[in-house]
């Protein structure tokens, strides 16, 4: 067997192992799509969290929506979903879900930020006011009252069945 067969052998089969194993074979982060606004990025065991948001484009079916990608990932693995942000003041909200049901979060820009909806205000920020992506939400309360957020809207979450996703 030529020489490169064989170590082109040997390493597919590393990598087999390798992925037998649960070991990952990818690392999340090598792998992050261009223009991604990096949300939150904080060394855990076995590597990186990271959230990010990218693909951000007006929804040509529904005028004042935005479609967006939003990148969860682990140390081992990525989830990507697609959802769909409100940026209104007089409705801004985050439509996500969990492979289940669609979850509709009706959100307060300026309001109280606690670890229940951060990450729903980051995503929010940086797809409506890119310019303010990964900056703190709960600093963010001038800004929203200056972009004529009232600061004071009733945030809710509705879970509505999806069928399939």
């Amino acid at each position: 067997m030529p020489r490169c067969a064989l170590a082109l052998s040997s390493m597919v089969l590393v990598v087999a192992a390798a992925h037998g194993q649960g070991l990952p074979v990818l690392i999340p982060s090598q792998n992050r799509p261009p223009g991604m606004a990096l949300l939150v990025e904080r060394v855990v065991p076995g590597g990186v969290q990271a959230l990010g948001v990218y693909a951000v484009t007006a929804d040509p079916a529904r005028p004042g929506l935005l479609r967006i990608k939003v990148w969860e990932e682990l140390p081992n693995d990525v989830k990507v979903r697609s959802e769909t942000i409100g940026c209104s003041a007089t409705a801004p909200m985050r439509v996500t879900n969990d492979g289940r049901q669609l979850i509709l979060r009706q959100l307060n820009p300026g309001g109280v930020i606690t670890s229940v909806n951060r990450k729903d205000h980051l995503v929010w920020w940086a797809s409506c006011h890119p310019q303010h992506a990964g900056q703190d939400p709960a600093g963010l309360r001038a800004v929203a009252l200056q972009l004529g957020y009232s600061g004071n809207l009733q945030e809710r979450e509705q879970y509505l069945p999806a069928g399939s996703l």
